[in-house]
């Protein structure tokens, strides 16, 4: 844990860097400030749990800043409090860790980082291809702010640098080591993502599911091997495993409402070793996305109905049925509060102006561990996106040029200085609504 040894040192300093409208402050601190910082960060990406000198980074920045600073929380996971009355606990949230990418973009800045993968073992470039620089820059500009900013504010700032987001293991984590227990249950739980699918420096919210859940999903399939030449001797799981994938394409055309979405892909399919052999075991893989929990009751019982019911048909015993898993790795919908998104969205129109704020749908079904903070208790939170391409670049797209780079991709690119600037005003926009004086 951090010693609050230079708090007032901090506050002072982060003073002079804000003058004027928040917009202005926040502009300023980055050209001064945060662009260093975002640099810094960007060409020195980190795995998912192994986020050390990340975490170590953003502790430092953050006991500077004023806060109580708490290190190794589920893992490499960073907590800061400041206290200032009486008045609601608001959590805000950031991830940190960087993907097992080359960075392939041409900037100036791109990450030549390499580091240990600790799923493999293997030495592996890394690189920030889903902007979580943007993420952890612009809650250090948020706590600077803060800080320098008491007279405006009461109540409680939690600020929350997550790891392990790519692995949808991170908030499970920091739960898991019993954060609400040492911290407090936030009243309001707040988190934003920057988007290559939007315009740079764009508010979109959203009062529904801005990100799907995310189910994994193994279908053990067991057969009878035979020769290859004798089918009828044996009960083969290649040809049973094609008439479930198949039928899994009923469950979203069929017993989805057209007005439901909900993906059910199979991404592995895997059985036998040799021309005439006919295996005795198939394994299919799947991932289930989902934007309300009774779509995902719905898909995860017609997978389990349909799989075990096209082993009957197989004419397999019972105690052959196939089986099927879901894993823990699960994450449920990311679901805003209706109400604090429009209240949140009024606050930012009338702070940072009508054609700042949209809300646009996710084309989509990606998938957000978020929700394992706002779920069990249930806390009120919203979660909405920055927009980090510049209009120029979808000009160009639609001009039949190069195509705007996805997330996860080696040519993944943002504009840091909308992207960090609107990450700290939107953000400080709502942590003042909700902790208002």
């Amino acid at each position: 844990m951090l010693k609050r040894t230079v708090g007032l040192i901090a506050i002072l300093f982060s003073a002079t860097a804000f003058g004027g409208e928040l917009g202005d402050a926040a502009k300023k601190d980055y050209d001064e400030y945060l662009a260093g910082l975002f640099d810094h960060f960007h060409r020195s990406p980190e795995l998912s749990t192994v986020e050390h000198e990340t975490a170590r980074r953003m502790a430092l920045e953050l006991n500077l800043a004023g806060f109580i600073v708490t290190e190794g929380v589920g893992g490499t996971g960073v907590v800061a409090m400041m206290e200032n009355g009486e008045g609601p606990l608001v959590m805000m949230r950031a991830d940190m860790d960087g993907l097992p990418i080359e960075e392939k973009t041409g900037l100036e800045n791109a990450s030549r980082a390499q580091q240990k993968d600790p799923i493999t073992g293997n030495r592996v470039y890394t690189m920030h291809a889903c902007g979580h620089d943007v993420h952890i820059t612009s809650l250090v500009g948020t706590a600077r702010y803060m800080a320098a900013h008491k007279d405006k504010w009461k109540g409680t700032l939690m600020l929350v640098v997550q790891p392990a987001e790519e692995r949808v293991l991170g908030a499970r984590a920091m739960r898991d080591d019993d954060i609400w227990d040492r911290f407090g249950t936030p009243d309001y739980a707040l988190a934003f993502h920057v988007s290559s699918s939007d315009v740079a420096g764009v508010i979109n919210v959203s009062e529904g599911s801005p990100y799907a859940g995310a189910d994994t999903v193994d279908i053990i399939i067991h057969g009878i091997g035979s020769h290859g030449a004798h089918p009828h001797r044996g009960k083969d799981p290649i040809v049973l495993g094609s008439q479930i994938v198949l039928a899994l394409q009923t469950l979203v055309a069929r017993e989805l409402s057209p007005r439901d979405p909900g993906v059910v892909t199979v991404g592995s399919f895997h059985s036998g070793t040799k021309h005439n052999i006919i295996s005795d075991r198939a394994h299919l893989q799947l991932t289930v996305r989902s934007t309300s929990n009774e779509t995902r009751d719905i898909l995860l019982q017609g997978i389990k109905r349909i799989a075990e019911n096209m082993g009957r048909v197989a004419g397999l015993p019972d105690d052959k049925l196939p089986e099927v898993i879901v894993s823990n790795e699960s994450v449920p919908p990311t679901t805003n509060n209706a109400a604090l998104a429009r209240r949140l969205k009024q606050a930012w129109t009338e702070n940072m102006g009508d054609d700042a704020v949209v809300d646009i749908p996710t084309k989509g079904m990606g998938a957000e561990d978020f929700p394992f903070f706002t779920v069990q208790p249930a806390i009120t939170s919203v979660y909405w996106a920055i927009g980090g391409t510049p209009q120029e670049d979808f000009d160009r797209e639609a001009a039949g040029g190069d195509p705007v780079p996805s997330h996860h991709s080696p040519l993944f690119k943002i504009v840091p200085g909308p992207s960090v600037t609107a990450g700290v005003e939107s953000t400080v926009v709502a942590l003042l609504e909700l902790l208002a004086e």
